[in-house]
């Protein structure tokens, strides 16, 4: 309700289509600017406590905004200011609510979950635009905003009865800043985070031409009203529904990959039939096809984000994702307004369905899947570390040196196994990795890879997976017989004080795993 009402009521205080498309920048931009640290927030911090705070916030930023309506003091500006404000709310909802998802239902109940938040979200797409268009038709604008503040009641009596089985993370928990850091360092190393990211961004920049461009479309393109706007975006969220119910059937029998590229051509379509029509009938049906292809792609990439990623980055990877979907909207919503603004509304619409045909050929060789079970599921049993003292969290870099004799034919096996393990150290904290062959000895080659501090470095071992595990035992498997892999600790020292020793992690030759 509050995003249709301000995106109308900007089209009522100025012609601009610029500073219509401006609204939806205004509430995206925020989690461009926060979306990862609200993220790495909701991997540390309780969720249930980061919910009920930034609801109290969405809450009395929308009242201010409904009064301010009211008593006939918004202006342009303040329009905005007071939409980013509820945008920094979202912000630090959405990866918390999301990322609580995984937490309430089984792994193979996570799709039928995923599309049934998608359910609740779009029922709420296509019944809040209709009854703020109503109830702005009827005793005006600020009025509708009062009771879309009001709605949020709802989400606090849900609160109540939220109980997550998810398990807290061992070990000391991560600073916030540092946390940002190792989810860039996460998506970075990994090939299915990458791949989730690109194919959203691709997308949701052009997407973001029909939700800038709605009320312009219309008002002038079709010469509607308020009832009229709320009408088609009811007839997107219609179809948003329709697409979510289908999406577990359509997860478990295609690939993730399939359900995304068709979602994708018939979001093309659609934008291109609003874009050549002046019949209202005709922008439903394309309104009601845009709906079905926008949760297509989105919830289904969604969905294959949260199978995709650990417990231990969880939100800060659904942070990522809606983070380049809001970004797109932000940066887009301004770029498709200003040519809108230059060359018209039909003309924009069909650029931005070309560009998402070239951009999907561009991006045909980036494939994303669902994650496995084995690429998420953590506490992988490992075995106690032989260390004379244990240092302190903060005490670092950790050096750790993993010695192996490889027999001359293995070499090459053994040098492919060693850097597909690369990706795992690095995504889970390793800063640097390295492999050298000994000059002096034949067939000795030393793994070496450092981590900032003792407690990243916990952190590291408890964040390795079943699939990890499998990764590096392959290349303990390349082993020479008969001799042990020496795996070596050190720990950065800065000063040498005479009266006490320095803190030695010592060296293990029995362990296999680091």
């Amino acid at each position: 309700m509050q995003a249709t009402v301000a995106a109308w009521l900007m089209a009522t205080l100025t012609p601009s289509p610029l500073m219509v498309a401006l609204v939806q920048t205004a509430s995206t931009a925020p989690t461009l600017l926060f979306g990862l640290v609200a993220g790495t927030l909701a991997d540390i911090v309780d969720r249930r406590r980061i919910i009920v705070t930034t609801l109290l916030i969405l809450v009395t930023a929308a009242l201010v905004l409904g009064g301010a309506t009211i008593f006939g003091v918004t202006g342009p500006i303040g329009l905005l200011v007071l939409t980013f404000l509820i945008g920094v709310g979202f912000t630090f909802y959405l990866p918390t609510q999301q990322a609580s998802v995984h937490g309430l239902v089984s792994r193979t109940e996570l799709p039928g979950a995923v599309a049934l938040n998608a359910v609740a979200f779009n029922v709420a797409r296509a019944a809040g635009p209709a009854l703020a268009g109503a109830i702005a038709a009827w005793v005006g604008i600020g009025v509708a905003f009062v009771v879309g503040a009001l709605s949020f009641t709802g989400m606090f009596l849900a609160l109540r009865g939220w109980k997550s089985h998810e398990k807290p993370l061992p070990g000391v928990p991560e600073r916030l800043l540092a946390g940002v850091g190792s989810g860039l360092r996460y998506a970075r190393h990994s090939v299915a985070m990458r791949s989730l990211i690109i194919r959203t961004l691709s997308f949701a920049v052009c997407a973001s031409a029909f939700w800038a461009l709605l009320p312009v479309i219309a008002r002038d393109q079709l010469g509607l009203g308020a009832g009229g706007f709320g009408l088609l975006s009811a007839a997107f969220g219609t179809g948003a529904v329709v697409s979510a119910v289908a999406i577990p059937r359509q997860l478990r029998n295609q690939p993730l990959n399939t359900v995304v590229t068709f979602g994708v051509l018939l979001w093309t379509l659609a934008t291109v039939l609003i874009a050549v029509t002046d019949i209202t009938g005709m922008a439903l049906v394309g309104a009601f096809c845009a709906g079905v292809a926008w949760v297509s792609v989105l919830a289904s990439l969604s969905a294959g984000t949260q199978s995709s990623a650990p417990a231990w980055v969880r939100a800060r990877a659904v942070a990522m994702n809606i983070v380049a979907v809001q970004a797109s909207l932000a940066i887009g919503s301004a770029l498709w307004g200003a040519l809108a603004t230059a060359v018209g509304t039909h003309i924009a619409l069909g650029a931005s369905a070309v560009l998402v045909v070239i951009l999907s050929l561009a991006h045909r060789r980036v494939r994303v899947t669902m994650g496995e079970e084995a690429d998420v599921t953590t506490g992988v049993q490992l075995p106690d570390l032989a260390i004379h003292e244990e240092p302190l969290p903060d005490d670092g870099p950790v050096l750790i040196q993993i010695e192996y004799q490889i027999d001359p034919e293995n070499r090459r096996t053994f040098l492919r196994a060693i850097h597909a393990v690369e990706a795992t150290r690095r995504r889970n904290g390793a800063t640097s990795w390295r492999v050298f062959r000994d000059l002096g000895e034949k067939g000795r080659i030393v793994e070496r890879y450092i981590i900032a501090s003792w407690a990243e470095y916990m952190r590291l071992r408890a964040r390795m997976t079943q699939a990890d595990r499998k990764l590096q035992e392959r290349v303990f498997q390349l082993q020479q017989e008969g001799v042990p892999v020496r795996i070596s600790r050190f720990i950065g020292v800065s000063s040498f004080d005479d009266e006490q020793e320095p803190r030695d992690v010592g060296s293990d030759a029995q362990s296999i795993l680091p």
